[in-house]
């Protein structure tokens, strides 16, 4: 079966560019277009698309009014465009925690210089997108008494897939091993921001430990995400910056286009994103330095997110003796980068994302 996805855009170009780029890959079908907000609920309602492409500014009635009031009458993914700028950022943050699942940078450059490579993260995304749907298709919608939950809540309240090449171990993993910890890091893709969120308010102000973020996302956004965040914590957050020093309490988030890693003396190195590698920042390069600096005293913890990165810098950690922690498959939007680290036996505890920011708080003295 095809994925089904609704295209929500004013633009009449880009409705149907990305129309046609969708429609290039046989698996998906485009079932309908909406020009601003109010159609593109109607058309959610009447057609019961997989994935719904949604623009933030719109006539009539924007991006994450639509996505909230979608979340509430017909829990749909949504994956948001938005634009590569300071001001795009906080809207696209703002979508997420309104129950999109993903996002990507609006850019008509893009389009007609590398068209074939946007038709493939395109068509990537909604793929994945559409995967993490199917699971919660047949969940009923929430009574209108109540709040309804975001697609993301929904989410994590859903049993867990039968067909996952490795079953949840949530339940069954043991209580966090109580250790000094010199570095906590953690690594995550699709569905991060909100599930970093989730586990990082979580933390006590005078938490012990320094912490060092992965989040695949573009240059102009980090900024944005860490000042987010540090609003929101009680522990202090920012981006990383070429020289800054680990210190307990304070989490640094890895600059978009850019690689971090960390020396023996708790000197964070900022680098040029390495054009070979598919991630920038990439969770293996951190994971990899942390552990050759630090040994058996770091603690991983990989979140959701497509693909496999962390997989490699994790078994790094483990032959030094670290601890590496993941999420469970039932709260993961994605579960492609934990799936990774369970599938390799790399993984010391599989815990649910709403566990995850306590048995943290629990393992670091």
């Amino acid at each position: 079966m095809p994925v089904k996805v609704l295209v929500v855009d004013d633009s009449g170009f880009f409705r149907r560019r990305v129309s046609e780029i969708l429609s290039s890959d046989a698996n998906i079908q485009v079932i309908g277009t909406a020009t601003n907000g109010r159609e593109a609920i109607d058309q959610a309602l009447a057609l019961k698309p997989d994935v719904i492409t949604m623009d933030y500014e719109m006539p009539m009635m924007d991006g994450i009014t639509a996505v909230r009031q979608i979340m509430q009458r017909c829990p749909t993914p949504v994956l948001m465009f938005s634009s590569l700028t300071h001001e795009g950022a906080r809207v696209t943050l703002d979508a997420l925690d309104a129950g999109a699942v993903d996002f990507l940078p609006k850019n008509f450059e893009d389009i007609s210089r590398s068209p074939d490579k946007v038709k493939q993260l395109l068509c990537e995304k909604v793929h994945s997108i559409a995967r993490s749907n199917r699971r919660f298709s047949s969940m009923p919608a929430p009574s209108s008494a109540q709040p309804a939950p975001t697609f993301a809540a929904s989410r994590a309240a859903a049993p867990a897939s039968t067909t996952a090449a490795a079953a949840p171990r949530s339940s069954a993993s043991p209580a966090p091993r109580r250790k000094a910890y010199r570095l906590v890091a953690i690594g995550t893709s699709t569905g991060g921001p909100v599930a970093l969120q989730r586990v990082l308010t979580q933390l006590p102000e005078h938490f012990p430990a320094p912490i060092l973020l992965i989040q695949h996302m573009p240059a102009a956004f980090t900024k944005a995400f860490a000042e987010r965040l540090n609003k929101l914590c009680r522990i202090s957050v920012k981006e990383a910056e070429d020289g800054d020093h680990l210190r307990p309490g304070l989490a640094l988030l890895a600059p978009g286009g850019k690689q971090m890693m960390v020396d023996a003396r708790g000197v964070v190195r900022i680098l040029p994103g390495d054009e070979r590698l598919n991630y920038k920042p990439c969770v293996d390069i951190t994971f990899g330095s942390a552990a050759k600096s630090f040994n058996d005293k770091v603690l991983a913890i990989v979140l959701t997110g497509m693909g496999a990165d962390g997989r490699e810098g994790a078994r790094m950690l483990k032959q030094c003796g670290s601890q590496v922690w993941a999420q469970d498959e039932a709260s993961s939007v994605i579960y492609g980068m934990p799936m990774a680290i369970v599938k390799a036996n790399l993984s010391d505890a599989i815990y649910s994302l709403d566990d995850i920011g306590r048995h943290l708080a629990e393992a670091c003295q």
